[in-house]
């Protein structure tokens, strides 16, 4: 069995092209590694980069990779609608086949060492590679953003993984680890309201929301402590977010473990959630690559009769939206057609 890995780094730039380019050359540039896809975000300022390959191929290639983003993007510059922490923000390894999870936890630990001894960059770990269990969650780590890391810094409770605590302006921090198949997966509706993307949001995911009285404040049990109503649905983070490109609001969901939940149960629970709140779900995207599996859970439920797998697929893509923005073509999204 061919031991694969696929790493998904997420970059602080998802409008200067060139910038983008240059980050995919230094991957490209690595013998060993398959460069699947970027997918450049303007609303989130952002690019989402997939590529796979064999173990220390993959650990040389997202190290070049972030080598590359310290030199061209500037931080202390960026604005966007999407959390993040640095530079080069998130670098997940994620075993695929002929690897475990010890394997990919081991590459997170080599990689981060590495970013933080030569490019003196802050590196914290997350998911199955943390150290601490307040760490295991992206979102923990990124409290505060960028705008907040100087101050985070300080805290002896915020000391990184690796590298020492002093504030690098133009780079941030980064955080990486080893997690499974994550589906990048957004819902969108047919309104501009944010506020209504992020009630749902807060509705359906697994940490949910702090109860509030009828003045908006926080309602605190008997200990003192906010009372925290739990989101319908396990395995997942959900964040709400306005594309101004569209000019809608839009579920931004990440399903951590699909097959838990998976692309079309989140979808319909947005759907039935956002219904309470006047508005519809018009589509979806999945951001990234899905694993084939995923796409036929969804066409089971939608077209149970279907008697192939390209007609499931076909029914998924077509019940959950997923060309609403442009033709979701299965040859680019499908982890299993890229690797042939």
């Amino acid at each position: 069995m061919r031991r694969i890995v696929e790493c998904v780094p997420n970059f602080s730039e998802g409008r200067n092209i060139k910038t983008i380019n240059a980050i995919a050359g230094a991957i490209n540039a690595v013998a060993g590694v398959r460069f699947i896809s970027a997918e450049p975000d303007k609303d989130y300022n952002r690019s989402v980069i997939t590529f796979v390959g064999e173990p220390g191929a993959v650990c040389e290639a997202a190290f070049e990779a972030t080598r590359k983003a310290t030199e061209l993007i500037d931080m202390t510059q960026h604005h966007g609608e999407h959390p993040r922490l640095g530079a080069t923000d998130v670098v997940p390894f994620v075993p695929v086949s002929g690897v475990k999870m010890a394997d990919c936890v081991a590459l997170a630990r080599s990689y981060g060492e590495r970013v933080a001894a030569e490019l003196g960059v802050p590196v914290y770990l997350y998911e199955e590679a943390a150290v601490r269990p307040e760490r295991r969650s992206l979102s923990n780590i990124r409290k505060g953003e960028y705008e907040g890391l100087a101050e985070k810094l300080k805290d002896p409770e915020w000391q990184p993984d690796f590298g020492i605590a002093v504030f690098n302006a133009r780079s941030g921090a980064t955080v990486t680890g080893a997690r499974m198949f994550l589906i990048a997966y957004n819902v969108n509706l047919d309104t501009n309201d944010v506020r209504i993307a992020t009630e749902i949001a807060q509705r359906i995911r697994e940490s949910g929301r702090i109860q509030k009285d009828d003045a908006g404040k926080p309602v605190l049990d008997a200990s003192g402590h906010k009372v925290v109503i739990s989101g319908s649905l396990k395995a997942v983070k959900a964040m709400g977010v306005l594309l101004e490109a569209h000019d809608i609001a839009q579920v931004s969901i990440n399903l951590v473990n699909y097959h838990i939940t998976p692309p079309h149960k989140a979808f319909e629970e947005v759907r039935k959630e956002a219904a309470t709140l006047g508005a519809h779900v018009t589509g979806s995207e999945i951001v990234g690559l899905t694993p084939r599996e995923a796409l036929l859970m969804a066409g089971k439920h939608y077209a149970p009769k279907a008697d192939t797998e390209e007609k499931l697929i076909q029914a998924a893509v077509e019940a959950l939206g997923l060309s609403q923005f442009e033709t979701f073509d299965v040859s680019k999204k499908v982890i299993e057609a890229q690797l042939g």
